[in-house]
């Protein structure tokens, strides 16, 4: 039969002492013991072999020196979240980050925004990073947590411990946008899985940049198999364009592969452009003309941020990083 776990009570019980100062000496909190109470209480740890809770270690400490980055599970990842190529790439840069600054990462996907708080307050976490949540999740976060967080992309009104750090979506839908339009291209299509936030300033930037009477906006369906047959539905949309802007690379990656499958050639019938200029852009063939955001800037930004407001310096702020368009081989003269 397995031996039960050895507690703080047992320590404390056998020493003759209160379970608060066995507690003191585990967390180093020993000013207030003396040094020979320090060296019974440890030795008998020791011989006891004693294994700490470490979620109590952390909560007892001021700093836990851990950055919970949260990223909501949304259907549309179809039960995939991490293996999406924006968020590989944002956590990638975030741990390379993080680890720079001495700090430590968990990551986890909810789809609750409750298990937020769960998940922050368990381990006492000096901050968070949250990708891919709305307004409302935001607002319900800041009214029931201290815990300083960080936004990638958030829509949400200026308040008091949030942080969030955007893209200008709109120049980067408009640098498409106006590339299109340099090369000759006459009509186009733009497909997103939505109609608000970000996809629609990547979308009303493209238009300026290329003409919205020129443009025809569909929005597609999240779910890979319905999105196939949206496409089969609506090809000759795309046999008459000449060009299509995808406010994602996974979009875009995804439609070449329907367009090369339909016997429609990229780019010789149709020019394909994305957004992101993920890693995935540079393996697949031809290779993709994306627009690029700087990931490690954005993970160096945000975890600053956390530091500044852990430390009252910085309450709340938005800021926006530029993008720039990187042709490739998806792309040629209309």
């Amino acid at each position: 039969m397995e031996e039960q776990r050895v507690r703080i009570s047992d320590i404390a019980e056998e020493l003759g002492l209160s379970t608060a100062t066995v507690s003191n000496v585990l967390h180093g909190k020993t000013k207030k013991v003396s040094d020979e109470t320090v060296k019974r209480v440890q030795a008998l740890l020791e011989e006891r072999q004693y294994i700490p809770s470490m979620a109590g270690i952390l909560l007892a400490q001021n700093s836990s020196k851990i950055i919970g980055v949260v990223v909501n599970d949304h259907e549309k990842y179809e039960n995939h979240t991490l293996e999406d190529v924006f968020i590989a790439s944002s956590l990638n840069c975030l741990s390379t980050e993080i680890e720079r600054g001495g700090l430590f990462m968990m990551v986890k996907k909810i789809t609750e925004t409750e298990e937020i708080i769960k998940f922050a307050s368990m381990w006492n976490m000096d901050g968070l990073v949250l990708i891919g949540f709305c307004e409302q999740d935001y607002m319900y976060l800041r009214n029931h947590m201290r815990i300083p967080f960080v936004v990638y992309d958030g829509y949400c009104e200026e308040t008091e411990r949030i942080f969030n750090i955007t893209i200008d979506n709109y120049d980067g839908g408009y640098q498409v946008g106006s590339y299109f339009r340099a090369k000759g291209h006459k009509r186009a299509v733009c497909i997103a899985d939505n109609d608000i936030c970000m996809d629609r300033e990547r979308y009303e930037g493209f238009c300026a940049g290329f003409g919205k009477e020129n443009t025809e906006f569909l929005i597609i369906p999240m779910i890979k198999t319905q999105r196939w047959e949206f496409y089969r539905e609506n090809l000759v949309k795309f046999q008459k364009a000449t060009a299509v802007f995808a406010v994602s690379d996974y979009y875009a990656v995804d439609l070449m592969h329907f367009l090369q499958e339909n016997k429609i050639r990229v780019p010789e019938d149709v020019s394909v452009a994305g957004f992101d200029d993920s890693p995935m852009c540079e393996q697949v063939t031809p290779t993709l003309t994306s627009v690029r955001q700087d990931g490690a800037m954005r993970a160096k930004i945000a975890i600053e941020k956390l530091r500044e407001m852990k430390e009252g310096r910085c309450l709340y702020s938005t800021i926006m990083l530029p993008v720039t368009l990187v042709e490739r081989a998806s792309t040629q003269r209309g």
